[in-house]
């Protein structure tokens, strides 16, 4: 009996013990219990180094949710690299106004998107330029937020994980020859590719991050001359794409028409089938998939389980899919999805800059060219390829 009943205070004391860590989010509210925020501070996609026409920079983004019932307000992020805990970057005031989008909020509300309510996510879309010479091998995040208001004001920071830093991107030739080439819509912290923040099949992802729309201009900076509403009247269209490393094709889509040029103006309703038009996926190793947008219908020069070498001619330029007018969107991401995928930074081994467009195709200035080599072109560059 004496063992029977030392059983049953153990098991009480057990069962205490348990009763007493269960902690609610909802418990704060009402209690001197000291946590840190609790709060889900995620980097989706860790971040892999780019070089760029101005040094190296990372880009990937950090969501923040909300898991208790009372409103936070954003006040600060700090990128610090790890193990050092060294701030390499810092969003405070407007610059983290800038940097923050929230999923689902309206319009007319987004000037509130600091403050995030209880189950609610706030995205933070980070360009983060690196001035020293060594990029970190990994990065931290720490969060200063407030809660409550007036006299009740009360900041807390929070530390997120480590985040590991990939140091190169993929190396890659040329996906077009010549030029020049306006990179519209490429690389910059608010273009529309790179906050394209898509859901897939249930999971949100930015297979844009990256990427670059292809349009070529004449020495005007006009992409067409002629009839506007006629493909054939544009530079881009029939140009070669071509593979730009050794691969295997691992997606093709051929048989939709093309668009009249135009902003409303699409041949087929728009759905993840169509929204790529006549499409190309190469494997070109690593984990690495390079895409290939908006082709001319029956010019694809592949099919699908094809090998290809680099600079081999995949098919022609067109206006398919989402596109307005003919151009290649081109980018790499981490999987065969052309939306469910991440993108990453890629390395062209070789590009001159000509010139520079303070928007797309608006403010455009001519430069004397300078080569660069191993770099992501940003937006609104105008370049050549050999």
């Amino acid at each position: 009996m004496k063992g029977v009943m030392l059983f049953t205070v153990t098991r009480g004391a057990l069962c205490l013990g348990l009763l007493g860590f269960a902690v609610t989010p909802a418990a704060f509210a009402q209690s001197n219990i000291s946590f840190p925020p609790f709060l889900e501070m995620r980097v989706p996609k860790p971040p892999t180094v780019a070089a760029a026409e101005n040094g190296q920079l990372l880009v990937y983004e950090v969501h923040v949710t909300n898991f208790t019932p009372q409103p936070i307000t954003l006040k600060k992020l700090e990128v610090m690299s790890s193990p050092d805990q060294r701030v390499v970057f810092t969003l405070s005031d407007s610059g983290l106004m800038r940097g923050v989008t929230r999923p689902g909020m309206p319009p007319a509300a987004q000037a509130e998107r600091l403050k995030v309510n209880g189950g609610m996510r706030a995205v933070v879309f980070l360009w983060v330029p690196l001035t020293t010479g060594t990029a970190p091998k990994s990065i931290q995040h720490r969060l200063t937020i407030e809660t409550g208001t007036g006299d009740s004001v009360r900041t807390q920071q929070l530390d997120g994980a480590v985040v590991p830093v990939t140091a190169e991107a993929v190396t890659i030739g040329p996906p077009l020859r010549g030029g020049p080439w306006l990179t519209g819509n490429g690389p910059a912290d608010a273009s529309g590719h790179r906050r394209s923040l898509i859901p897939i099949y249930g999971t949100p992802a930015i297979a844009q991050r990256f990427a670059i729309d292809f349009v070529k201009v004449a020495d005007d900076n006009k992409t067409f001359k002629g009839d506007q509403l006629k493909n054939e009247s544009y530079y881009a269209e029939g140009v070669d794409a071509l593979a730009v490393a050794n691969g295997t094709v691992v997606e093709v889509k051929d048989s939709i028409p093309e668009n009249v040029p135009g902003i409303n103006s699409r041949a087929v309703p728009i759905t993840l089938e169509t929204v790529g038009g006549n499409h190309v996926i190469i494997d070109i190793g690593g984990g690495y998939y390079g895409f290939y947008a908006h082709l001319k219908p029956g010019s694809l020069k592949v099919k699908l389980g094809d090998k290809v070498t680099r600079g081999q001619v995949i098919g022609l330029v067109g206006n398919t899919g989402n596109s307005t007018e003919p151009h290649l969107h081109f980018h790499v991401a981490d999987a065969i999805s052309p939306l469910g995928s991440e993108g990453v930074p890629y390395r062209l081994d070789s590009f001159e800059i000509v010139g520079h467009c303070t928007m797309f195709n608006v403010g455009c200035q001519r430069s004397a060219p300078a080569t660069h080599k191993g770099e992501v072109p940003l937006a609104n560059v105008l370049l050549r390829f050999p």
